[in-house]
């Protein structure tokens, strides 16, 4: 080989190991558990989204409780006419005037609007739910995101003892081929593990960055954000009635039961509306007829005796609204229960998995020793240190992958159970 081309090669062995090597940034930003789901509950715009509807919600209670209030209202009136009208020297009607006027409306009866009002009441207690929900699906989102940063930096960390140890193992099979005692066949099978591992190394590490990413997003901040302590999850003495704790079923069955008063409350639409009115006017000039300052009181009765079969079609849909919120609360009854269960026999399994993994782990870096001790005095073959040193990785990834899932699984029955956040 040429000298140039051999630079040429070294050049290329150089940029392919920065590239290899190059690592992700590191997260100036760095959180506490606690601290990640208050933020992300705090400044989430998803969070800030939905309570902007407990605003409006607030506003149509106000607009249906004044309906049921006095209600002020004042009239002006201008007239010019083409001439005047005189009788005897006096003026009957004059060319200009003016007329003032003042409405005061109570109403007296009005079921429909006293409905109404209660229906907004429960609009806005739907909407604060909803929030409540909402924030608790945007913490189990960065709870979730939170997690996996954990499990990717122990698969990372994993990946790293497992390259440096095949790094150890390569550079010693090309010791001995340079001595004369190994072979190039066995340095080329330790490199080849070297650099398998080296690739799960930036693997993992670009996973690692995607997860600080998605955290970062969901805490409301423009840059990826790193976890700073690993969460306990401290479960129940007794396992709650999750219809007392979780946001979702406390939502569903208050949805239930405003539509369930919409319907009750279709009757009311047939209630006579009586209003009393009070109108005190005057008139500038003072008409020749009629006193200038005068008022006058108003009973007004409203009584609905046919529409064509309008109300009762509104109430059948307000019916199959009762219907479908009943429905809704049912099935996620249901889900809710099946989510217990399964979290709690998800719980009891990560556990038994994790012993495992822990114990084969621990089994499969003492094969990794005694291996390379054999290695080293002749007494195994490079294959045999190749095969143990890929098993100890395996083994060390399925570890942070139990970890994962016993974390997830507490997590995930607190969820369920209506006891996260």
């Amino acid at each position: 080989m040429s000298l140039s081309k051999a630079s040429a090669v070294a050049a290329l062995s150089l940029f392919v190991a920065s590239v290899v090597s190059a690592q992700p940034p590191t997260p100036a930003r760095r959180v506490s558990f606690d601290e990640a789901i208050k933020q992300a509950t705090d400044n989430n715009p998803t969070v800030r989204a939905a309570a902007s509807a407990i605003l409006r919600a607030e506003g149509l209670l106000r607009q249906a409780r004044a309906a049921t209030l006095v209600q002020l209202s004042g009239n002006i009136t201008t007239t010019t006419l083409n001439t005047g009208v005189e009788f005897q020297g006096t003026t009957v009607t004059p060319r200009n005037s003016l007329a003032a006027s003042l409405t005061a409306d109570m109403p007296i009866v009005a079921a429909a609007a006293w409905a109404r009002r209660a229906q907004a009441e429960d609009a806005k207690s739907v909407a604060e739910l909803t929030v409540a929900d909402v924030r608790r699906q945007v913490a189990f989102a960065a709870a979730d995101a939170y997690l996996t940063i954990l499990a990717q930096r122990r698969v990372v960390e994993s990946n790293v003892r497992a390259r440096d140890v095949a790094k150890a193992h390569f550079d010693l099979a090309a010791q001995l081929e340079q001595r004369g005692s190994g072979s190039k066949l066995n340095a080329l099978r330790a490199q080849q593990q070297w650099s398998t591992d080296e690739t799960l190394v930036e693997t993992a590490r670009l996973a690692l960055y995607r997860a600080q990413e998605a955290l970062g997003v969901l805490v409301a901040v423009n840059e990826p954000v790193d976890a700073g302590d690993e969460p306990q999850f401290a479960l129940p003495a007794e396992e709650p009635r999750i219809d007392l704790f979780r946001s979702d079923l406390k939502l569903f069955a208050a949805e239930e039961q405003a539509a369930e008063r919409i319907v009750r409350d279709s009757s009311k639409d047939w209630w006579p509306t009586v209003d009393a009115i009070f109108q005190p006017s005057t008139t500038v000039p003072s008409p020749f007829f009629l006193p200038a300052n005068s008022w006058r009181v108003l009973m007004q009765a409203n009584i609905p005796i046919f529409d064509s079969g309008q109300k009762s079609a509104v109430k059948m849909q307000r019916q199959a609204a009762v219907d479908q919120a009943r429905a809704t609360r049912a099935g996620a009854t249901i889900q809710a229960g099946s989510q217990v269960r399964a979290a709690r026999e998800a719980m009891a399994s990560a556990d038994r998995t994790l012993t495992s993994a822990r114990a084969a782990a621990q089994q499969a870096q003492q094969v990794v020793d005694i291996t390379n001790i054999s290695y080293r005095a002749g007494a195994a073959t490079n294959i045999e240190v190749i095969d143990a040193e890929r098993s100890a990785r395996d083994a060390e990834t399925a570890v942070a992958v139990a970890e994962d899932a016993l974390r997830r699984a507490r997590l995930e029955y607190l969820n369920a159970t209506g006891r996260f956040p």
